[in-house]
């Protein structure tokens, strides 16, 4: 019997986007990486399945269906900021169970020009897990840390009510010194 061959297409090395952040910056809001849809366009949660902006319509009303620039503009308005833990990886697809060979951003010099920055959100658990093994609290320990539920499509664990409900924390945040 003769074994068929499997072809392994290889992990390619794919990098992140700059933060988008204004100095007065109150809230950060990080994933991991970038997925494939979001790279192509080269946007923040551009898969039309993931839920960010959904989030950002309801709590900021932001319109999802605007142009990404006046998104980018009322998010900075709002005094949030968003970004990735990691700067590079290798990843075959859009997965955060397929992310290694990782490289992380430069926390201590973007916490220096965001003094204002008071509350960390992680956009799932692998954001959050990446920053501790990276970053730590060393970066910002006067920070206050909290993992909301993914925005990705493949995060189906939680309704859209429920992750929504977890969301609302960032309302809480805007109100808190």
């Amino acid at each position: 019997m003769v074994k068929p061959t499997i072809l392994r297409l290889p992990k390619t090395r794919i990098h992140s986007f700059r933060p988008i952040a204004s100095r007065d910056a109150r809230i950060l809001v990080l994933g991991s990486m970038p997925g494939e849809a979001s790279l192509r366009r080269k946007q923040y949660y551009a898969h039309p399945q993931n839920q960010f902006w959904t989030f950002m319509e309801a709590l900021f009303d932001i319109r999802r269906a605007s142009p990404y620039q006046e998104r980018v503009r009322a998010l900075k308005a709002r005094r949030v900021a968003l970004w990735d833990v990691l700067q590079s990886c290798v990843r075959k697809g859009s997965l955060d169970a397929s992310i290694g060979a990782e490289v992380a951003n430069d926390f201590a010099a973007f916490f220096r020009a965001h003094r204002a920055i008071t509350h960390v959100f992680f956009n799932g658990a692998k954001a959050e897990a990446c920053y501790r093994r990276h970053v730590g609290p060393q970066a910002g320990a006067t920070l206050r840390y909290a993992r909301l539920p993914s925005t990705s499509p493949a995060h189906a664990a939680l309704s859209r009510a429920r992750k929504l409900a977890a969301w609302r924390a960032i309302l809480d945040a805007e109100k808190r010194p």
